[in-house]
């Protein structure tokens, strides 16, 4: 068995600074060394997952291919460093208290005082080695949620401290991240913040090795020798991360600053070659990208755009491919309810309706993708997206008048979109839709099958309803097709509309599987039908 190295990443001062971006970066860079690299965030709120939380207050929830309801920072992880990762790489303080909690009414503590040190601390450390053995990894990332200093963040904070103790020397490194704010008015940026989040940091046991420090502009030197002086840190190991025209930038940004050098060196006592040729291809790509692709998403949580963040990420990896820029625009799906969708519509390019819960916004969809397939505007539906498909071709071609799916009116008289059987009489919220990947089988001789290339695939699902089949012969009749199915249920996963430039709906989420170096075939498919559309 190989002996892992630990990367921890903690951050100081405000949150949202990009630790996931900086980890995901740094994961890059190392894999592009050889190294086999793994990945995982610690989540200090009471959630056992994320599954149940406010996309306003979350904003996206990541699947993974194991059905496990993630942090969006995990979505990050696996297309930077191009893995599929698992529930183990999301710990959340309900996850580690929930084990503790089971293992002391099985009597698995022995008699002992249950307490924060030593149960929950190793539980933690626990869940550590875990995800480094099932990978047998040369280099595990661990990034830690929320700001030093916050309270729900002490037991991850003390239980790596721990860990550091526990490991020989070199085999653990400690990276932190801060932010440096500009006044403008005096024209300085000021380093108290960060010693002062250092200094929070040191207290509870963690010098850090290696500090970042966000910027809106590049640091003098003199900067980041103070904040070396004041910290206790060597001044070759103090970087600016200042902002990048793209977050794809930030690993070749990472590596000419010489961060992966330098974790090389502390970890291995030397570097290796880094091979990031074809990073520095899709950077280059992306950069030399002309003309606009003008994309409309209609959604319920438009207002945080990072309830979106792999539908947007999946638009880039198929735009930057096609050699083009992405515009998009938002679209509020409730203001579709009332006005004029051509109001918003009219002069974009391609439309995409993405997945959500409830009935907010729901008639606002429907009538945009009344307005797409009229018009044939190039269109992706995406799990409620695709829903909204079918019940509005059921209503407006079909002739299924009040057709519509049973989430929203229990008492429709064609509910064309139902709940599968075993989903009935479920009553917890938590960790119960149909998650996770699928396999999808394709139809022979439709446009979606053309895309993949093969016969078929793996998709991740989430969601409890589903294409009711009692209605799949007259809806196919009028030219709304099943182009893909799991088989041993016999549910319809994937629909698309004949004598239509693109108009593809796909039960499952197609956004988490795409990477920006494989981007996803139906956002491949969507920016092509508009390329060809506008030539």
């Amino acid at each position: 068995m190989k002996s892992t190295k630990y990367i921890f990443i903690t951050g100081g001062v405000v949150s949202s600074l990009g630790k996931g971006i900086v980890a995901a970066s740094i994961g890059r860079l190392l894999k592009a060394r050889g190294l086999n690299v793994g990945i995982m965030k610690f989540d200090p709120y009471i959630n056992v997952d994320a599954g149940t939380m406010n996309p306003y207050q979350h904003g996206e929830v990541f699947v993974t291919m194991d059905g496990a309801e993630t942090d969006l920072d995990l979505g990050h992880y696996e297309r930077f460093i191009g893995v599929d990762l698992s529930g183990l790489n999301n710990v959340t303080t309900g996850k580690i208290y929930s084990e503790v909690i089971r293992k002391e009414r099985a009597g698995e503590f022995l008699g002992a005082t249950v307490q924060v040190i030593p149960h929950i601390t190793d539980t933690i450390k626990n869940s550590i080695r875990k995800v480094a053995t099932v990978g047998n990894l040369d280099v595990l990332i661990v990034e830690v949620g929320g700001t030093v200093g916050d309270i729900e963040g002490l037991p991850f904070l003390e239980a790596i401290r721990q860990f550091r103790r526990e490991e020989p020397r070199n085999n653990t490194i400690s990276i932190h991240l801060t932010l440096v704010p500009f006044l403008s008015t005096t024209g300085e940026a000021k380093t108290k913040p960060t010693q002062h989040s250092v200094k929070e940091l040191r207290s509870l046991g963690i010098q850090p090795d290696v500090i970042m420090l966000r910027s809106h502009i590049a640091l003098p030197a003199e900067i980041k020798e103070k904040v070396a002086l004041f910290c206790d840190v060597r001044p070759e190991a103090v970087f600016d991360v200042v902002d990048a025209p793209s977050i794809y930038h930030v690993p070749l940004m990472l590596e000419k600053k010489g961060v992966g050098r330098l974790i090389m060196k502390y970890l291995y006592g030397e570097d290796r070659h880094a091979n990031l040729s074809d990073w520095q291809a899709l950077v280059e790509r992306e950069d030399n990208a002309s003309g606009t692709v003008k994309i409309a998403i209609v959604g319920k949580y438009v207002e945080l755009p990072d309830a979106y963040l792999s539908v947007v990420e999946a638009i880039k990896h198929a735009s930057i491919h096609h050699g083009v820029k992405p515009e998009i625009i938002w679209v509020q799906a409730e203001k579709l309810e009332t006005e004029d969708p051509a109001r918003y519509l009219g002069d974009v390019d391609g439309v995409i309706i993405p997945g959500g819960f409830g009935t907010r916004g729901i008639e606002g969809k429907i009538n945009a993708l009344t307005y797409t397939r009229e018009h044939g505007i190039p269109t992706l539906g995406l799990c409620l997206g695709m829903q909204c498909m079918v019940i509005e071709f059921a209503r407006n071609v079909c002739g299924l008048e009040g057709a519509n799916s049973s989430e929203f009116d229990e008492k429709t008289p064609h509910p064309v979109i139902d709940l599968i059987p075993e989903q009935r009489g479920i009553s917890d919220k938590g960790g119960t839709m149909r998650l996770g990947g699928y396999t999808c089988n394709l139809v022979e001789g439709t446009k979606v099958k053309e895309l993949y290339g093969t016969d078929s695939v793996v998709e991740r699902h989430r969601h409890r309803y589903e294409f009711n089949n009692d209605y799949r012969e007259i809806i196919e009749e009028h030219g709304l097709k099943v182009a893909g199915v799991y088989l041993p249920m016999n549910l319809v996963e994937v629909v698309e509309l004949e004598n239509h430039p693109f108009y593809i709906g796909s039960q499952f989420h197609p956004e988490f599987n795409s990477k920006p170096l494989s981007p996803h075939p139906l956002f491949l498919g969507l920016i092509d039908a508009i390329l060809k559309q506008k030539t």
